[in-house]
């Protein structure tokens, strides 16, 4: 008998991009058949995106599992920093599907760390991972994602959080008037205005404000064109050529806010297995990850911070990590998590 190929569209859908791809039973978890980007402000809904994208391909799929960058509940879900409401029913009928499956990112991106091989992570502290020991994730693009994996004695099964909207706390002088500074904007300042794509636009601006660099005419320029600060601002941050002393203060602020955010899931998780980044932003920042600040923010937890050195972090390369974590559940139903 001829074993049956089964093949499903799993995405991967963010504020600013939505990545889709479809996996089959044959090829695995690490190839998809096919995949592509898309600009999720560039379309009114994910039913219209997933539309063009399967009018593009030539593979019949009977079903998806998509990874929502916000929480699920009752088959529902909101992008937090899009407009977009998704519904699991509505989806499967205006798309023509079996069955469709959302879950949140952070959720579909732990699923699919137990899953990653050497050369998917740079190691940022070895430490000494616990056999069984909790995961912990935390992943800065857009906004701030976070989720955790704990062991049942036979596998690990990933839970879903909203602590990237729990509140920021600072660490020091600087980062108090950051936070002084937001709240004279904001009703709630949140980890993830601070420690994301938006927390990076928002402290670039406040030490703008605040004198702590001088904006070169030709950032200004750019910033002016550019849909998104994030990437202006990091390319700048890096450039030795012509490097800028402001966008450097900003990635530096953002990568100890980030250290200090680990360390505190890494504590509140135990998480002795290990804490992962993800996300879009560290892949593309680690020449400073892999400084100081970074480990120093995260080590700095006072009678704990003997219990830090001990704790593994990596910084996760593979981009397809969301996409594998979405499959792995659209594939495998009966094994894969769910929230």
């Amino acid at each position: 008998m001829t074993k049956q190929t089964t093949a499903v569209l799993t995405g991967d859908i963010g504020g600013t991009k939505t990545n889709l791809a479809v996996f089959s039973s044959e090829s695995g978890l690490s190839s998809p058949l096919v995949e592509a980007s898309f600009s999720s402000r560039d379309y009114s809904s994910l039913e219209v995106m997933v539309r063009e994208f399967l009018s593009q391909i030539k593979i019949k799929v009977d079903r998806a599992s998509f990874g929502v960058a916000g929480p699920v509940a009752n088959g529902q879900a909101r992008i937090t920093n899009l407009p977009w409401i998704m519904d699991e029913k509505h989806l499967a009928d205006a798309l023509g599907l079996s069955h469709v499956h959302l879950m949140n990112d952070l959720l579909a991106f732990a699923c699919a760390v137990p899953l990653l091989e050497p050369e998917d992570l740079l190691t940022l502290n070895k430490g000494r991972s616990v056999p069984g020991g909790a995961i912990a994730v935390i992943a800065p693009g857009t906004g701030l994602g976070q989720a955790y994996l704990t062991w049942d004695d036979t596998r690990y099964r990933a839970h879903p959080s909203e602590g990237g909207h729990a509140d920021f706390a600072p660490t020091n002088a600087l980062e108090t008037r950051l936070l002084l500074h937001l709240l004279d904007r904001f009703k709630h300042v949140s980890m993830e205005q601070v420690c994301s794509g938006i927390g990076l636009t928002n402290i670039y601006k406040f030490l703008k404000e605040h004198g702590h660099g001088e904006e070169p005419i030709w950032l200004a320029e750019q910033l002016s064109k550019a849909r998104d600060f994030v990437p202006v601002i990091v390319n700048a941050a890096l450039d030795m050529g012509r490097p800028c002393r402001l966008c450097q203060a900003t990635l530096n602020t953002f990568v100890s806010i980030l250290g200090a955010e680990a360390g505190n899931l890494a504590l509140k998780m135990m998480a002795s297995g290990g804490i992962y980044l993800g996300g879009g932003i560290p892949p593309r920042i680690l020449p400073v990850l892999q400084r100081g600040p970074f480990m120093e923010a995260f080590r700095h937890k006072g009678r704990m911070s003997g219990l830090m050195d001990e704790i593994p972090v990596h910084v996760i390369l593979n981009p397809k990590v969301a996409l594998m974590g979405a499959a792995c559940y659209g594939l495998c139903p009966q094994t894969g998590e769910t929230e």
